[in-house]
């Protein structure tokens, strides 16, 4: 059992398990009814998403000083409430389930969610 991360909207890995969603927006012009059947989420939770103005810092971050601010700004908000102990309740899950979580980013080095990862390590999830 562990947690893939994974770009949403990309076909699923077979034993994937239930995919999450951790974006600010659920995905333009795709009706709500087939966002798990498209490859996107089964569950939006928004909560592990960077705010919306962080989300603007990661787009102009075009160096590694300005990423690694943006990855700072990022990992205080993910230990604010409700978000870290979202974070602790998925390392506990992966110990016993399949789950995924991703965004839409092409490039998960640019993306939250390879802080999202290095966050669910440190709190001991179990990771594909």
């Amino acid at each position: 059992m562990a947690i893939r991360v994974v770009r949403l909207g990309s076909p699923r890995a077979r034993g994937e398990g239930l995919r999450l969603g951790t974006v600010r927006r659920p995905p333009r012009g795709v009706p709500r009814s087939e966002y798990a059947s498209r490859d996107f989420y089964d569950v939006w939770l928004p909560e592990l998403a960077p705010s919306a103005p962080l989300v603007a810092a990661a787009q102009r971050a075009k160096d590694g000083r300005s990423w690694r601010s943006f990855a700072k700004r990022y990992r205080t908000e993910m230990s604010r409430s409700p978000a870290h102990r979202i974070l602790d309740l998925l390392a506990a899950l992966s110990r016993d389930t399949d789950l995924a979580v991703g965004c839409y980013c092409a490039d998960e080095t640019r993306c939250h969610r390879s802080v999202l990862r290095q966050l669910l390590a440190e709190k001991g999830a179990r990771l594909a």
